[in-house]
């Protein structure tokens, strides 16, 4: 009889292998990472522009009036800050669909959201893990900014409401 001699790989074989899927596997996670922030990014935006719709839907129940009020949301969804010059509703900043539709956003997003109100016009901002700023306002504007622009002063008639 003879015998036929069954050969398997080699342990370099085996090495090269085991490295190759090494390598593989870190870019694809190092991807995968990446498009979790961006998930997170478009989670944030959504949500900050359904809070235009809250905000309109406010706007019209509550006499035309957005309200004199501005709030920072925590990192923990909780409002602090909230002001109130005592002539209106509550404000747009403290109304409870909003609220929720903030710390949803912020949830998503890498930092604090500021929300700014008077009686004509709001605005809505959050950080994203980008570190650019997504922003929404009474005039329409919805997008990424550079730079912060929302400002919730708590005294009357210094909030900057405007994203522009």
């Amino acid at each position: 009889m003879k015998k036929t001699l069954q050969r398997g790989f080699t342990l370099i074989e085996l090495l090269v292998v085991i490295a190759i899927i090494g390598i593989l596997a870190a870019v694809v996670i190092g991807s995968l990472n990446d498009a979790r922030d961006n998930a997170n990014d478009a989670s944030a935006k959504t949500s900050t522009n359904n809070i235009r719709n809250a905000a309109e839907i406010y706007y019209s129940e509550n006499g035309f009036t957005y309200g004199l009020n501005d709030a920072t949301m925590a990192a923990d969804g909780t409002m602090t800050n909230v002001t109130d010059s005592g002539t209106n509703a509550p404000g747009v900043c403290a109304n409870a669909p909003i609220v929720k539709l903030m710390q949803a956003a912020n949830a998503q997003a890498n930092g604090t959201g500021i929300c700014a109100a008077n009686d004509e016009s709001y605005g809505v901002q959050v950080t994203l893990r980008s570190g650019k700023f997504f922003c929404v306002d009474s005039s329409g504007f919805a997008g990424e900014i550079g730079a912060t622009r929302i400002v919730a002063d708590a005294t009357a008639g210094n909030n900057v409401t405007t994203c522009q």
